[in-house]
């Protein structure tokens, strides 16, 4: 089989999601990977290094400057004339170009897979996890998105792939990019870190979230989470957001302060390593994932962490 790999990248660099994805398509065979942007030579170069990989095609296009899934989603179902299968990462990005490709190919998505068991068969969860089904597809081109902690990361270095220049169909006036505002900051990004600290409405209010997370983060050299309701509540923007609904982390230690651990948060961080939960509830869901559990007022405990590190 020959897959095809969505390249994420940002500001001239690969993202890390690209290289769980390269590892469950060498499960399936020969890796292809697509660099789709504007002046991203760079990005391609990058992309040709990945161990493991045959080739790099490279679509260079102000068409692509933003990622525009209506027009990726052409420029990706013209070039699985000539393979097998399509895989994206299971982020924003990849979960909206994907089922594009899938109705343009007319076939079913195979979403968020665990686990690669042969061509056409692999593992995905349900129920918010609850529970995993291993689904086989009858398709003859496979569309499938991959959930990065599921899968180690392909080397970086070491490759030495084709690079070849492909060409889409352009704008095709579907949609237009307006504007973005992009978060940066000094810490790991949440999704490759390999430690998080996240926060829950316990806190209060998010003048006392960052007070209390921000410094312990800091100490630690660890991402910053949070929990849907931190989020909804305003505590914390939505990139910080760990669940279902956010971000699905599998850190060496994921720290969960003042987090009840509803299933929908557990969706998304119970694969981490070593979790860590601190809450004032003996009862709390939390606990029952926990390797490391400390009932407490956080007020208390955090600032004392913090100081004692």
């Amino acid at each position: 089989m020959k897959t095809l790999v969505w390249v994420e990248h940002e500001e001239g660099q690969l993202k890390d999601a690209t290289l769980s994805a390269v590892t469950a398509a060498s499960k399936l065979g020969e890796v292809h990977l697509l660099v789709a942007g504007q002046n991203v030579g760079d990005v391609g170069a990058q992309a040709a290094k990945i161990a493991g990989v045959g080739k790099v095609h490279v679509a260079d296009d102000a068409a692509f400057a933003h990622g525009l899934a209506e027009n990726v989603a052409p420029l990706i179902a013209g070039l699985m004339d000539h393979h097998d299968a399509f895989l994206a990462p299971s982020t924003t990005t990849g979960k909206n170009i994907a089922p594009r490709v899938a109705a343009l190919l007319d076939v079913m998505q195979i979403s968020d897979i665990l686990s690669v068991e042969s061509d056409d068969t692999f593992t995905r969860p349900i129920y918010a996890g609850n529970a995993i089904a291993t689904v086989k597809s009858s398709d003859s081109k496979k569309v499938i998105t991959v959930r990065g902690t599921a899968f180690e990361k392909a080397a970086a270095e070491g490759g030495s792939a084709q690079v070849e220049a492909v060409s889409g169909t352009g704008d095709k006036g579907l949609s237009s990019f307006v504007g973005q505002e992009v978060a940066h900051s000094e810490r790991p990004e949440l999704t490759s870190a390999n430690i998080i600290v996240s926060g829950g409405r316990a806190l209060g209010s998010s003048e006392q979230f960052h007070a209390l997370i921000d410094p312990l983060a800091d100490k630690l050299g660890a991402a910053v989470g949070a929990s849907r309701a931190a989020v909804d509540a305003g505590y914390a923007p939505n990139d910080y957001q760990v669940g279902q609904t956010g971000k699905i982390v599998a850190p060496g230690i994921y720290i969960a302060i003042g987090i009840s651990g509803a299933i929908q948060h557990l969706a998304g961080m119970k694969d981490s390593k070593v979790i860590v939960a601190i809450n004032k509830d003996e009862d709390a869901p939390i606990f029952q994932v926990a390797d490391i559990g400390l009932v407490g007022d956080l007020f208390k405990i955090v600032p004392e962490l913090t100081e004692k590190l």
